[in-house]
């Protein structure tokens, strides 16, 4: 029985079940000070010297389980909403970026339409080899005030799982942050490897979420966003626990709200709800919507949310650049929400505060 508990008490420690790890290893305390009668501690027994040398190994090795389990679940407890303590890794959201891949026949004409829509700049166009094996791609920078996009056009195949990451996050150190990420839970799906200006490597977090981190040679300095972006994030209902604890770990972050019950026509399905969690680190903003999977287009396709100043006239301006509303302008959460596809296939959404961008 108690061999049995013990392998229980594993198994939900490696699943995240911390309240029940923590019930059975109270469970086993009490069976080991319970098996053993008091005669059996007399040394003047062969059993009763073997039971002493055992028993209480097992009771300690017990008792350090549970300090384990009653420090992990409290700790996670007392997370403050609202508040964040420091990553030691990340640099701040303007160095951030969403990766976009188009076909090389479209990258002027997203250029064209992206910046139009946002303002902003691109850094001159290069041609490079951004991976660890052989390609070759068009790559620049588009920085705007609301969001920078690190632009892709591959001339050669897209090696894997390139194209699968959804952001780029710059962090102060690459070994660092190697051994942040499997702290975290998260895997190195593509381990540290040279690129042009410095390193870089793509982890995965529980759930399934891609992200490339990288370290420059040379150290950047970008002026802040006017507005920092949402990376938004949909998993499903069994990883959205564990995907938020990695996350958590690996950016030191901090949870803002965890609505449980947010209205689903954010996510084009009326009437239902679902659960949304949002997330405030030293990268920036994360949305994670919680789902079924059952999603009507384009929902889930969306990669980042931009905040504008004034919705109605931004769409007018996309509009006019090439872009196409898939969304329509809505009323949602406290902002005005439309999603849109520029050219080359690109989807995102954007919002404005509510009060804003209505006229």
């Amino acid at each position: 029985m108690v061999r049995g508990n013990l392998r229980k008490l594993i198994a939900r420690l490696c699943i995240g079940h911390v309240r029940v790890a923590s019930r059975i290893a109270a469970a086993l305390i009490y069976q080991w000070t319970k098996r053993v009668p008091a005669a059996a501690f007399e040394s003047g027994t062969s059993g009763g010297t073997k039971a002493m040398n055992r028993t209480p190994r097992l009771f300690v090795l017990v008792q350090l389980v549970f300090s384990f389990v009653s420090f992990f679940h409290f700790g996670q407890a007392q997370i403050p909403q609202g508040s964040s303590s420091l990553s030691t890794i990340a640099v701040g959201p303007q160095y951030d970026t969403t990766h976009i891949y188009v076909a090389p026949s479209d990258v002027n004409a997203f250029v064209a339409s992206f910046l139009g829509t946002f303002g902003g700049q691109s850094t001159k166009q290069v041609v490079a080899t951004v991976t660890p094996t052989p390609s070759s791609t068009t790559s620049q920078l588009l920085q705007t005030p609301v969001g920078t996009v690190s632009l892709f056009g591959f001339k050669t195949p897209l090696p894997a799982p390139f194209g699968a990451e959804r952001t780029g996050y710059l962090i102060t150190n690459m070994d660092e942050a190697i051994k942040a990420a499997r702290a975290s839970g998260a895997e190195v799906v593509v381990t540290p490897f040279p690129d042009p200006i410095g390193v870089d490597a793509v982890i995965r977090f529980p759930g399934g979420v891609m992200t490339q981190i990288y370290w420059h040679t040379k150290a950047p300095s970008y002026a802040p966003f006017a507005h920092v972006p949402e990376n938004r994030v949909y998993v499903s209902e069994d990883a959205a626990d564990m995907f938020l604890r990695s996350f958590l770990a690996f950016s030191g972050g901090a949870v803002v709200s965890d609505e449980r019950a947010a209205p689903g026509d954010e996510i084009g399905k009326p009437g239902a709800t679902f659960r949304r969690i949002q997330v405030g680190s030293t990268f920036g903003k994360l949305v994670v919507f919680v789902t079924d999977g059952h999603l009507p287009y384009p929902y889930g396709r969306e990669t980042t949310g931009y905040e504008v100043d004034d919705l109605t006239a931004t769409l007018e301006k996309a509009k006019s650049l090439g872009a196409e509303v898939l969304v329509p302008p809505f009323n949602t959460h406290r902002r005005n929400s439309a999603t849109v596809q520029f050219p080359g296939g690109y989807i995102a959404e954007i919002h404005s505060p509510a009060s804003q961008g209505t006229h």
